[in-house]
């Protein structure tokens, strides 16, 4: 069986799959540092857990009260945020992809410390256990130069300041559910819509461009990030509120929550306020327009894809960028359910049964 770990700064989750790729046993830790539950399986309880380790070691001995020991497991398999420009392909952790993954740190601060952690936690509590990455910024490698530049001096370039892409993971899933369906067009448009929100021009099944930049704060709005937005705003914001402050403004209180007083798309739908309504416009409005971004970068589109929370679930956001984006023809339309643990596994027991 497979275990596949998704770690962030302070909550894990687990799901472990049979050697089919059917889903065994599902669970997670949140508040690791603080008062956490423990949800896995049957089991649905407070808990304590000071850092990822113990974290860890509670879930695995939740796992064999719910039948799957860690003998019973052939690899463990991690999402891991950015891998930079140089881990571009799912690969074993070795010495040499550790150094990697914390060499990306300044680059995905929230999120690859946690997802080392995970890796080294698990590494102390089976070192005999096989350990696989999957990296977010992955499927995007396939972009072009020129699109993946920045019009900057090239000593600020090489200091790594060039768009990655995010939510690299689902986009490989989305591919592999479609191509499994025999519905793979040349230009797909993928649209990722939750609380992190992407778009992805998708041309003969491989990424040319995407919404997200150097950081997931750029493209769309979003659930607290304020999405695209000039880069003087960002300094002026930087001159009011200190770097730190702009931070926090732009990546935790802007995008829908900014707009409507909700980061969560039912809760603003259900509102009834002009605020509210105004936020579900901005994010349907911006998607269209920043869709017809990565339709030009196709050369035309052959179908659409959403998937993620607000893409799989939403029918009246759906539906307001579908219509939007009529005058680019009458296309299919697929809801693609998003498996990203499901995707990181078949690509763990890829490389597995490949001897890495």
């Amino acid at each position: 069986m497979l275990l596949v770990v998704n770690a962030g700064s302070s909550s894990i989750k687990l799901a472990v799959f049979d050697a089919g790729l059917a889903l065994v046993l599902a669970g997670s830790v949140t508040e690791i540092g603080g008062a956490g539950r423990l949800r896995l399986g049957t089991v649905d309880q407070i808990c304590a857990a000071v850092d990822h380790g113990a974290a860890l070691a509670l879930m695995f001995k939740a796992m064999a009260d719910e039948g799957v020991a860690l003998a019973d497991l052939t690899a463990a398999a991690h999402r891991v945020v950015h891998g930079g420009a140089a881990l571009v392909q799912p690969a074993r952790v070795t010495a040499a992809v550790i150094a990697g993954i914390e060499a990306c740190v300044p680059l995905a601060p929230l999120h690859n410390p946690g997802n080392l952690t995970a890796i080294l936690a698990l590494q102390a509590l089976a070192p005999d256990l096989p350990q696989f990455a999957s990296f977010d910024t992955a499927f995007h490698a396939s972009n072009p130069e020129v699109a993946v530049s920045y019009a900057l001096p090239m000593a600020e370039r090489a200091r790594g300041l060039r768009r990655y892409g995010f939510h690299g993971i689902s986009y490989g899933g989305l591919v592999q559910n479609l191509t499994a369906r025999g519905v793979l067009p040349k230009r797909l448009l993928a649209l990722h819509l939750g609380n992190g929100a992407s778009l992805c021009a998708i041309k003969d099944g491989v990424s040319v461009a995407t919404t997200m930049g150097y950081s997931p704060l750029d493209g769309l709005t979003m659930g607290t990030r304020s999405g695209a937005i000039d880069a003087n705003a960002v300094l002026r914001l930087a001159e009011l509120h200190g770097i730190a402050g702009a931070g926090r403004i732009l990546n935790r209180e802007s995008g829908l929550l900014g707009l409507g007083g909700q980061s969560d798309m039912r809760s603003l739908h259900a509102a009834g306020t002009a605020e509210a309504a105004f936020a579900v416009e901005h994010f349907c409005y911006w998607a269209v327009r920043h869709a017809g971004s990565m339709i030009a970068a196709m050369g035309g589109l052959d179908a659409i894809a959403f998937t993620g929370g607000i893409g799989e679930n939403d029918a009246v956001v759906r539906e307001r960028i579908v219509n939007g984006l009529a005058w680019a023809g009458e296309v299919p339309v697929h809801i693609v359910p998003a498996e990203e643990e499901r995707f990181i596994a078949a690509q763990a027991l890829a490389l597995l049964q490949a001897g890495a």
